[in-house]
């Protein structure tokens, strides 16, 4: 595959996926904002769920072309797996935040951040380590990508989020916000795969 074709693919397939997918929890959470832990949780990990297996479908529909003994089955598997472990790191430190004093919710909220930015490439990384010499690479790409794509997340929803706001304005502008979210982590992570499998001119 030429290296344009690969990027052009990745960078379409993996936005429309990221996007598409984060739709499913950005609608789950805001109808579930205000509910119970024990309510609210399940719920959004299984978004989550679904979320990471759309994803790890569009990342795996331009890979096979490029790696053609990768397992699809395997790669959605494992992507859908990292994104729930994901959410629930993301969730653990507001969760904890009324039993656990200050300084220490702000280490688990750091050790939280951290580790959700490694969860995607790790998974993704014990699939890929099979058929790409140094995979390992793919653990830092995915984790500048997703601190690249939450960053532009929290710049474009959070001036646009207001309290009292109608439940469809809310999903909208969830929704619009993870459309760039996914095109920055698209362009990323594709660039980093593109040197990653040595597609050259």
């Amino acid at each position: 595959m030429a290296p344009a074709s690969f990027l052009r693919s990745w960078i379409a397939w993996v936005t429309a996926g990221e996007a598409a997918g984060f739709a499913v929890p950005a609608v789950v959470g805001a109808l579930s904002a205000g509910a119970d832990t024990v309510l609210a949780v399940p719920g959004l990990l299984l978004a989550g769920a679904v979320e990471g297996a759309i994803l790890g479908t569009a990342q795996v529909h331009v890979l096979r072309k490029a790696i053609p003994a990768l397992s699809s089955e395997w790669w959605i598997a494992a992507t859908s797996a990292a994104a729930i472990v994901s959410y629930t790191l993301g969730i653990l430190p507001s969760t904890l935040a009324s039993s656990v004093s200050g300084l220490w919710l702000a280490a688990i909220a750091v050790a939280c951040g951290l580790l959700l930015l490694l969860t995607m490439g790790t998974a993704q990384w014990i699939v890929l380590r099979h058929h790409v010499a140094r995979a390992g690479r793919w653990i830092a790409i995915t984790a500048v990508g997703w601190l690249a794509g939450l960053a532009v997340f929290l710049l474009i929803a959070t001036p646009l989020w207001h309290q009292g706001q109608q439940l469809w304005l809310t999903v909208a502008i969830g929704v619009l916000a993870g459309l760039f979210m996914a095109a920055a982590v698209a362009v990323i992570t594709g660039f980093g795969m593109r040197a990653l499998l040595n597609i050259r001119a």
